[in-house]
């Protein structure tokens, strides 16, 4: 080694130094011009005929030669991109595998080509795919539409990168897979983004452009309205869509596809089943979660993702109690990935340079492409028939002079002889003389002659049949149409994204975010079930019956305030109104089908009953309670605000609350009717009220062993009856139906309070008390065990009178609830 500060020594005399200067702008423009154009068409966009990217078209060639068929077993996924980059595309393994999982995930594809098994990953990336070490694949039924007829000189090929192998230019392609299956890609300069589109469609399209080639687009959008994402969804607004369709470039907005259901009985929620495409649901949970813990989306209670490979894709996002979940789904769309815009960008390859292409463009690259595929393939089956035609001629001049044939042979020195010798004598030719010596003497039979014969006659008329496609233009479109008309029979599935016009869209921020707190009523039915009214309208006193149950309570409330449930301990708890299911506005009380049973809002004691609604505000004459030892007492409202639970009465032991009413107002009647058959009603101004912890005063004087049955409060001033049931005392539970008075309450006088009252029903022979009893405004329902209607068809008899036997068993009888509706003025006579 030379010493610091010596000279190098002198190069060898053979070396000649050879340094040659180069513009460095030059070099690096035609360096990057290379490179751009090797990305170009060599990796990021796909050629507008088979709609396929090299790569991709590379994987599904070698899986085709490896006969990875759909009736093969599936092999590994890395022995596949071993052959792809050992054979045709140098460009590394992950570029390989990755192109390869996208062609195998169904959100990805409108129509996937390659059959995975294995973990192919995740909707919108979430969820990595496994290592192709993992993964097994083979090619779809549709990826065999794409390399169908390879091996028929369809196509041309080309060297691979060293030149040891050959690969396709382009695949066949028997269906418009570029518009089916769309493609995005990121080249030098440009880029592409294209939409998937319905099969059925798209072929519809072609084939009325084969039929009509000065087809306008607005005809081939009556075909193709829109694109059909692989993830369904919607797509809102159409105007970009066109503009695509026209120029290449166009915007759309696609949306999740949302339900408003009961995710509880307690709470509504927003269910989304469709997300847009490319968005995968732990991009949206994530983003929900970061705008919740921002304060900056409001209204949501808890997010589920209950996704699974069953149910498919199903995202809960539950509701808080006073919001509206349309307002809240607005906001949704609004600030998350549930809405997103698509650009379309429609570059592809064409003739090998890229071209920015409409959907007419689109469509007529593919059928110019379909019609050479179809036509080279009738020239090469035309010829291999014509070879096979010739072959069969030349046998069958041997079949019918076999006798000389074999002569000629017997007597030749050797083959060449030989087969000289039957192209003179028979004029055969070289290629028929060398079969006829090739073929065996058992081909040589009466049968075989025949047979021979019947091929000749068969491939006379499909070489004419040929011939006749290739030798007429319309013939050979209508066979590239028939041929699309098929595959669009046989694969095309139903349109999975709904195409929305931007004007049939909710505005954000048309509904308001919060309930309103309007009047409503909250009502109680007889077999346990809670609801609120749509608004504050009267209660009807007639129309339809109920289908199923009859209201026991109707409390006048708001929607955003509370009422409170009272029970047969004494207790009131509280219940918050919004929290109720709304029955719709068409819904006629007093049906609650649509309620919620009310131990999904109040926890009660396993002998505890409610009996009862009231409201927790002082509105109209307040809350009464009767109990069955004729205890009677109005409430004053000082209900504890910090308590969702309270007692509202002192009950004496083995007392316990029989009714709870809501007061219209200190004019109406409070009734009792005990077991033995004496009814007392007195006005409500006689009780005076006391406060929560107060145990009552005296209500009706009861008989020897009697308890009261029933406690309500009436309106006097409007039309009542009272209903009593008689039956043994002795009897066993539910073996008796009882018999049944029904009598007018105005025919019961009006007694003071603490009194015995006036007698209600006269007992027969076997009666001895009351069953059940009941006062109620008219028109009366009547429901049986379980809530199931049942018709009241007793006579109005005597106060004092005796009952009629009953036919079925009566639970519950009411009549109309709430405050009396306005009457309606009469009409003055003319």
């Amino acid at each position: 080694m030379a010493r610091r500060g010596s000279q190098a020594p002198p190069p060898p005399p053979d070396f000649e130094e050879n340094i040659v200067d180069v513009d460095v702008s030059e070099e690096m423009r035609g360096s990057f011009l290379e490179y751009a154009y090797s990305v170009i068409y060599q990796r990021a966009l796909p050629d507008a005929r088979d709609g396929l990217k090299p790569v991709q078209r590379r994987i599904l060639y070698s899986m085709n030669e490896m006969g990875l068929r759909p009736d093969r077993g599936h092999v590994k996924c890395a022995r596949v991109v071993g052959e792809v980059m050992g054979k045709l595309h140098p460009h590394g393994d992950s570029a390989i595998y990755d192109a390869m999982v996208r062609m195998a995930q169904r959100w990805a594809m409108r129509m996937p080509l390659v059959d995975g098994h294995g973990n192919f990953g995740s909707l919108g990336g979430d969820d990595m795919p496994a290592a192709m070490r993992y993964t097994e694949a083979r090619l779809t039924r549709e990826a065999m539409l794409m390399v169908g007829s390879i091996d028929e000189d369809t196509v041309e090929f080309r060297p691979n990168y060293d030149g040891q192998e050959q690969e396709p230019e382009v695949l066949p392609a028997a269906f418009p897979n570029l518009l089916v299956n769309g493609a995005s890609g990121i080249a030098v300069g440009m880029a592409t983004n294209m939409a998937p589109h319905n099969l059925g469609e798209v072929v519809s399209a072609a084939r009325h452009l084969i039929d009509h080639p000065d087809a306008t687009l607005e005809d081939l959008m009556r075909f193709v309205p829109g694109p059909d994402l692989p993830t369904g969804g919607k797509i809102v607004g159409l105007d970009g869509i066109r503009d695509a369709y026209e120029k290449g470039r166009g915007t759309f907005r696609t949306r999740a596809t949302t339900s408003i259901e009961n995710v509880t009985p307690r709470r509504k929620g927003i269910v989304v089943s469709e997300l847009p495409y490319a968005v995968g649901p732990e991009r949206v949970k994530a983003k929900i979660k970061e705008l919740v813990n921002a304060k900056k989306l409001q209204g949501i209670a808890d997010l589920k993702d209950l996704t699974d490979r069953n149910v498919g894709l199903r995202l809960v996002i539950e509701i808080k109690n006073g919001f509206n979940p349309e307002a809240v789904l607005a906001d949704l769309y609004k600030l998350t990935p549930m809405e997103e815009t698509f650009g379309i960008n429609n570059v592809a390859l064409v003739d090998g340079q890229p071209r920015t292409l409409g959907l007419r463009d689109l469509l007529q690259v593919y059928i110019d492409h379909r019609i050479e595929v179809v036509r080279r393939r009738s020239q090469f089956r035309r010829k291999k028939r014509e070879d096979r035609l010739h072959l069969v001629d030349g046998l069958l001049i041997a079949l019918l002079n076999i006798d000389e044939v074999i002569r000629i042979i017997r007597e030749s020195d050797d083959a060449a002889q030989a087969k000289e010798s039957l192209m003179r004598i028979f004029e055969l030719s070289d290629i028929q003389s060398q079969y006829i010596l090739d073929t065996p003497l058992r081909r040589l039979t009466r049968f075989d002659r025949i047979e021979l014969e019947k091929e000749q006659e068969q491939l006379a008329k499909e070489i004419a049949k040929l011939t006749a496609i290739l030798e007429s233009e319309r013939k050979l479109r209508n066979l590239v149409s028939r041929e699309l008309a098929e595959v669009a029979k046989e694969y095309t599935t139903p349109r999975r994204t709904v195409l929305i016009e931007a004007s049939g869209q909710q505005a954000a921020g048309a509904v308001p975010l919060q309930v309103a707190d309007d009047p409503c009523f909250v009502l109680l039915s007889s077999t346990g079930l809670l609801a609120r009214t749509h608004d504050a309208a009267p209660l009807p006193d007639s129309g339809p019956r109920a289908p199923h149950d009859v209201l026991l309570s109707a409390v006048p409330s708001t929607v955003r305030g509370q009422v409170g449930a009272v029970t047969n301990l004494g207790r009131m708890i509280r219940i918050e109104v919004v929290d109720l299911p709304a029955l719709p506005p068409t819904a006629t009380p007093p049906s609650l089908a649509g309620g919620a049973p009310a131990a999904e809002y109040v926890d009660l004691e396993p002998d505890e009953t409610i009996v009862g609604i009231a409201s927790v505000n002082e509105a109209g004459g307040g809350l009464a309670l009767g109990t069955v030892q004729g205890v009677v007492k109005r409430v004053v409202p000082d209900f504890p605000h910090n308590r969702d639970e309270f007692e509202v009465i002192t009950l004496k032991e083995d007392d316990r609350v029989i009714g709870a009413v809501h007061l219209q107002s200190e004019d109406d009647h409070l009734v009792f009717i005990t077991n033995d058959a004496q009814l007392l009603h007195y006005p409500a101004s006689l009780v005076r009220p006391q406060g929560r912890m107060a145990g009552g005063m005296a209500g009706v004087k009861l008989g020897a062993d009697a308890r009261v049955l029933w406690f309500g409060a009436l309106d006097p001033a409007r039309e009542a009856r009272v209903i009593t049931i008689s039956g043994s005392s002795s009897a066993l539970p539910g073996t008796q139906t009882g018999a049944i008075k029904i009598a007018d309450f105005a025919d019961f006088p009006a007694k003071g309070r603490a009194t015995g009252g006036v007698r209600s029903h006269r007992f027969l022979k076997g009666e001895d008390v009351l069953l059940q009893a009941w006062a109620a405004l008219t028109p009366l329902r009547a429901a049986g065990p379980g809530g199931k209607p049942a018709n009241l068809n007793a006579p109005l008899g005597r106060r004092d009178g005796s009952g009629d036997e009953l036919d079925t068993t009566i639970t519950t009888i009411s009549g109309p609830l709430g405050p009396q509706p306005p009457e309606t003025p009469e009409a003055p006579e003319e």
